[in-house]
C-alpha cells in the first residue's frame, strides 16, 4: 500500500469513528492497533504495548496529577475568593478596574492551575456575579471572563503544554518558559483594551462611587493585600526553586501540591470534604490525560513508522508547491476549524502526530509551534459556533446572559489573540528567549 493510501485509511477511519460520537482516546487508538495489525506486519500487535512502557516510564509525566491537585486543592478551599477580593479593592476606583482586576486573578490562577477549566470556574462563579452586580456590561465582562480563563492553556504550569511536550518529545520545561512571555503579552493586551474601552466608554465598566472608596480605609486595603500572600508564595516556592535550579520539574510540582495543601490548612478550610472532592476530581483529570495522550503515542507511532507522514509532506511541498511558511498557517487554520467542535486535548491527539514530523521536516523549532498551538487552540476555545469556552459559559453563567450575548462577548479577545498569535510568529524570539536563557540549566 502506498504511503498516500495509508495516509487516507487511518485519518478517514478516524474522523468517521469521531463522527459516532465515541470517546476520542478510543477511536485514535483504536485505529492504530487496528492499522498496525495487517499494515505493519511481524511485530505490529506490540507497538501499542510498547508505547504503554514508555508512557509509564516517561518521568516528568508525574507533574501532571501533581499540578492538577494544587489547582484543584486551591479551588476547592476558596483562596480565589479572597484575591479576587483584594482585586476588587485595589482596582475598583479605575474605570473597567474590576474587569482588569478579574483579568488579574486570572493570571495568578493560570501561573497556580494549568487547566482553564479551573480559571472559567472562578471567575464565572465568583467574578461574574459581582460585576454584573456592580452595573458592568454583560457582554464585555463575559468576554473577560472567557478570555482570561484561556490564559490558563499558556502561562506555566500548562498542562496542554505537557502533553504537547510528551507527544512531540519536547523538554516540558523548555515549553513553559517559552509560553510566559506570549501569555504575559495576551493578559497585557487583554488589560490594555478593557482599560482603552472602559476610559472611552465608562458606562460599560463603572468605577466605584467615591462613597463605596471612601469606606474602605487603608488599613483594610493594607490588610487585603495579604490574600496576595500566600498564592504568590505558592507562585515562588513552586517556580522560583525551579528557575533557580534547587529543584527539578516533578520536584517543583510537588513543592507546589504540598504548598496549596498547607496553604489550605493555613487558611483553615482542608476540611474532609475538600481533600476528597480535590483527591478524586485529581484521579479523574489525571486518567483522561493519561489515555490520552497513550492513545496519541500509539497513532503517532503507527503513522510515522508506515511512513504516512511523508504522504503529508509531499503533498504540501512538492503537488501544492507551497512554501514553508504557507504550509504552516494552513495548519493553524486547520486547528481553529477544528477547534469549533473538539477541545484542546482532542486536537492535540489527532492532529500532532501527523503535524509535529512535518514541523519537524520542515525546520520549524518545535517548542515555538507548541506556543503556537496552544495560542491557536485558545482562539478556537472562543470561536464560533461550537468553541469549548463558549458552552462551559452558557452552563456557568446567569439566566440573563444569553448564548447570543456570550457569542457576541469573545469578539474583540479573538482579535486580540489573533494579534498576539501574529506577533509570535513575526518575532519566534518573543517564545525562544526566555528557554534560550536558561538552556542546559534546568532539570527536566
Amino acid at each position: 500500500m502506498s504511503y498516500e493510501l495509508i495516509a487516507l485509511f487511518m485519518f478517514a477511519s478516524m474522523m468517521a469513528l469521531l463522527i459516532t460520537g465515541q470517546r476520542v482516546f478510543g477511536v485514535i487508538g483504536a485505529v492504530a492497533v487496528l492499522a498496525a495489525l495487517p499494515l505493519w506486519g511481524t511485530g505490529g500487535v506490540e507497538i501499542a504495548f510498547a508505547q504503554s512502557i514508555k508512557l509509564m516510564k516517561w518521568y516528568p509525566l508525574l507533574t501532571l496529577p501533581m499540578f492538577i491537585f494544587m489547582g484543584y486543592m486551591l479551588s476547592e478551599s476558596r483562596i480565589a475568593d479572597d484575591l479576587y477580593r483584594m482585586f476588587h479593592v485595589w482596582f475598583g476606583p479605575v474605570p473597567g478596574g474590576l474587569a482588569i482586576g478579574t483579568i488579574g486573578l486570572m493570571v495568578v490562577i493560570s501561573a497556580m492551575n494549568g487547566l482553564s477549566v479551573a480559571g472559567m470556574a472562578i471567575g464565572a462563579t465568583i467574578a461574574l456575579p459581582e460585576l454584573l452586580r456592580r452595573g458592568y456590561d454583560k457582554q464585555m465582562i463575559t468576554g473577560v471572563v472567557q478570555g482570561g480563563s484561556s490564559l490558563g492553556i499558556l502561562i506555566p504550569p500548562s498542562v496542554v503544554l505537557v502533553l504537547y511536550g510528551m507527544i512531540a518529545r519536547q523538554p516540558v520545561s523548555q515549553l513553559w518558559l517559552a509560553g510566559a512571555m506570549p501569555g504575559f503579552l495576551m493578559a497585557g493586551l487583554f488589560v490594555a483594551y478593557i482599560a482603552i474601552r472602559c476610559y472611552f466608554q465608562p458606562h460599560l465598566g463603572p468605577a466605584l462611587t467615591r462613597e463605596e472608596r471612601a469606606a474602605i480605609t487603608w488599613g483594610e486595603r493594607i490588610a487585603l493585600l495579604r490574600a496576595g500572600i500566600l498564592p504568590f508564595m505558592i507562585f515562588f516556592f513552586m517556580n522560583g526553586l525551579f528557575l533557580m535550579g534547587v529543584t527539578s520539574l516533578v520536584e517543583s510540582s510537588a513543592v507546589g501540591a504540598l504548598s496549596a495543601m498547607a496553604a489550605a490548612i493555613i487558611k483553615g478550610r482542608l476540611t474532609r470534604e475538600v481533600f476528597e472532592n480535590t483527591v478524586r476530581k485529581t484521579l479523574g483529570i489525571s486518567c483522561m490525560f493519561m489515555w490520552i495522550i497513550l492513545a496519541a503515542l500509539c497513532f503517532g507511532a503507527v503513522f510515522d513508522g508506515l511512513g504516512a507522514v511523508k504522504a503529508i509532506e509531499g503533498f504540501f511541498l512538492d503537488r501544492l508547491g507551497l512554501d514553508r511558511w504557507q504550509v504552516l498557517i494552513l495548519m493553524q487554520l486547520s486547528f481553529l476549524l477544528m477547534g469549533t467542535f473538539l477541545d484542546d486535548t482532542a486536537m492535540l491527539v489527532i492532529v500532532a502526530p501527523l503535524y509535529v514530523p512535518l514541523v519537524k521536516a520542515l525546520e520549524f523549532d518545535l517548542v515555538w509551534y507548541g506556543v503556537l498551538y496552544t495560542i491557536t487552540c485558545q482562539i478556537a476555545y472562543m470561536t464560533p459556533p461550537f468553541g469549548y469556552n463558549l458552552f462551559l459559559m452558557r452552563a456557568m453563567a446567569p439566566p440573563d446572559i444569553r448564548l447570543r450575548d456570550i457569542y457576541l462577548s469573545v469578539i474583540p479577545f479573538v482579535f486580540v489573540m489573533i494579534i498576539t498569535l501574529i506577533i509570535v510568529m513575526v518575532y519566534p524570539q518573543l517564545a525562544l528567549w526566555l528557554p534560550g536563557q536558561f538552556q542546559g540549566k534546568l532539570q527536566g
